[in-house]
């Protein structure tokens, strides 16, 4: 039985992997911020000493985008203080580290998939909160998988596709940005990827992408989530080329999905999988 802890439990990743236990090969023990406060390493020291956790996985981050640019410090602290915490905590008890980062470590100005080896460059403080953490994390512990991922969804907490659903419930008109084109990925996927690295146990470390399969705008995948819902509301949903921030957003977050493939064969569509959770949502 491997011991696993899961850090960020409330958020829409922690809560969809609990979905996912007990398992007969996997234990885990789940800590939201309540529990546990990553930027506190001694706090983390206390539950780590002793406990035979094989992999942490980490969830827990500060992912409000347009928030990052006013609570910078809190964004730091969390993403990048916090990461290197857990990293820390991690080599000194020999555990290994799942980490789930960011397309937003890219400023989107590329036009053909991102590879995990191209250049970051983030332009917003969200990002770049991520990037120093990931650094972090590649500093100070050898065995890590940084995970970098897009648009996610699930049944949890706030998110796109759940904000879509209740606007068509609501009859409401929507107007979706066309102007960044990126993958939406389902929560439940990325978990699958995880749970594999973890069953594997013998994969090479290092930093992989993952997403659903294909890309879209967040109009495309609105309408999808419509169509999937009730198509009847497909018409109500507009393409819209203004979106207006506070903090910038990459253009083009599409990944190169090479690596990930080599190793992981179960990867949908990003069709299928809304497809599947909206399903799953209906009951």
């Amino acid at each position: 039985m491997k011991k696993v802890i899961v850090l960020g439990a409330n958020g829409q990743l922690g809560k969809t992997i609990k979905d996912y236990s007990p398992s007969e090969v996997i234990k885990f023990h789940f800590f939201s911020r309540n529990d546990l406060d990553i930027v506190n390493k001694n706090s983390l020291k206390a539950i780590f000493k002793d406990s035979g956790f094989k992999y942490c996985i980490n969830c827990a981050a500060y992912t409000d985008v347009e928030g990052a640019e006013t609570n910078t410090e809190d964004a730091f602290l969390i993403n990048a203080e916090g990461a290197k915490n857990i990293a820390e905590v991690c080599n000194t008890y020999h555990v290994k580290l799942i980490h789930i980062s960011t397309d937003y470590v890219f400023d989107g100005k590329k036009n053909k998939p991102y590879t995990v080896t191209d250049q970051t460059n983030p332009i917003n403080q969200y990002g770049k909160s991520k990037l120093q953490g990931e650094l972090f994390i590649q500093e100070q512990l050898k065995p890590h998988y940084i995970i970098r991922t897009s648009w996610l969804y699930s049944l949890h907490g706030k998110n796109f596709l759940k904000t879509i659903i209740n606007k068509i419930e609501d009859d409401a008109s929507l107007n979706i940005t066309t102007e960044q084109e990126g993958t939406p990925t389902s929560c439940i996927d990325l978990a699958d990827f995880i749970i594999h690295l973890i069953d594997k146990d013998s994969i090479p470390y290092g930093i992989y992408n993952f997403s659903a399969n294909g890309n879209t705008t967040w109009y495309g995948f609105a309408k999808e989530v419509a169509k999937n819902y009730n198509s009847k509301k497909t018409d109500s949903i507009k393409p819209s080329g203004v979106f207006k921030t506070l903090a910038k957003r990459p253009k083009y977050s599409v990944f190169d999905l090479s690596k990930t493939e080599r190793i992981y064969k179960e990867i949908n569509t990003w069709q299928k999988s809304v497809e599947n959770i909206v399903k799953a949502y209906k009951g």
